[in-house]
């Protein structure tokens, strides 16, 4: 859940406003994050529904094939195991009598799987901006995020300053620029070629002066078995830190979902080298790679903040565990 605690607001955290993009309905959210998780949907509810709804029997052969379905929408082997494991100890019990149960305690372990990742994030600006910095490799949507973000926070009534901390790339500026002027939202800049940590701490520096609610810091992507690359990001915090000791206070690291299990990897390397405090996991409208959500859950219990299913603005979606599993497996399913 998306939570805010606003400039001037005395009260705790856990009082702060809740927010969710409206929609009239439950039934109409699951059905619209369906259509656009088709993909994941078919290679995994659809796949296991059509092994399990309606069968009589349980037996080792239904079992592989289960497997097989999870390890094809790449949820890992891992997280893969473990759910087959907690499966077949509930048939050892007799506690799965039928594959309709069977089907019921494979959906419930997914959003088990997905406990660890669904956290509140709050945006605490009450004593000064609120510093996202954005990480993550080339291509994975860094820079929409941004755009798409700065949006969502000015429909809460926040102020929002924009960094182009990707001085690698001209483009990169040019594209953040174009993001701030369709919601009008000051960008600072340098010319291309400047040093990334120099950019963001101008950055910070105006946005406290001027009491900006929420500064978003783009980096440039980054390979992450590139060392250099990654010893830079160290030193973009060590210089925001200068300013305000507790910046950033969230590091944002955007994950393409296109890319499967290599996302994990890339993952692990960011949390360990930048302190990675929560993810956006991108294009999943466009993959049949969905499944990774749960092994990036599995392997690394950080917080997805926002999943990303189409190029709308509202297609930057908080994530929800109960949701995304029911969406993959159909709302109109009956489960």
């Amino acid at each position: 859940m998306l939570r805010f605690l606003r400039r001037g607001d005395k009260s705790s955290p856990d009082s702060a406003a809740e927010q969710d993009t409206p929609l009239p309905s439950k039934g109409n959210l699951l059905q619209k994050l369906s259509k656009r998780l088709t993909k994941t949907s078919q290679a995994l509810g659809d796949g296991l529904g059509r092994l399990l709804l309606g069968k009589k029997e349980i037996d080792d052969e239904l079992l592989e094939e289960i497997e097989t379905q999870l390890l094809m929408a790449d949820i890992g082997i891992d997280t893969t195991q473990r759910i087959m494991n907690k499966l077949a100890g509930g048939i050892q019990r007799q506690a799965l009598l039928n594959s309709d149960a069977l089907y019921q305690q494979l959906k419930d372990e997914l959003v088990l799987t997905l406990k660890p990742s669904e956290q509140n994030f709050t945006i605490d600006c009450s004593a000064g901006p609120f510093v996202i910095l954005v990480v993550g490799v080339n291509g994975a949507g860094k820079t929409t995020t941004i755009g798409k973000l700065a949006k969502r926070f000015q429909r809460e009534g926040l102020s929002v300053m924009l960094a182009a901390g990707d001085t690698f790339r001209a483009a990169a500026v040019e594209q953040l620029q174009v993001w701030g002027e369709r919601n009008d939202v000051p960008v600072v800049a340098q010319h291309s070629g400047s040093d990334s940590a120099s950019v963001i701490f101008d950055a910070l520096q105006s946005a406290t002066a001027k009491q900006v609610d929420v500064l978003i810091a783009d980096t440039a992507g980054r390979l992450h078995n590139k060392d250099n690359l990654m010893e830079e990001l160290k030193k973009v915090v060590r210089v925001m830190s200068k300013i305000d000791p507790s910046a950033p206070q969230e590091v944002l690291l955007v994950l393409d979902a296109t890319m499967g299990q290599n996302a994990v990897t890339q993952a692990e390397q960011f949390k360990q080298v930048v302190g990675v405090t929560g993810l956006a996991v991108t294009k999943l409208d466009g993959t049949a790679r969905g499944g990774v959500v749960f092994a990036i859950s599995e392997k690394l219990g950080l917080p997805i903040r926002f999943i990303g299913v189409g190029e709308q603005i509202d297609d930057l979606r908080p994530f929800d565990q109960h949701e995304f599993v029911e969406a993959i497996f159909n709302p109109e399913d009956g489960q």
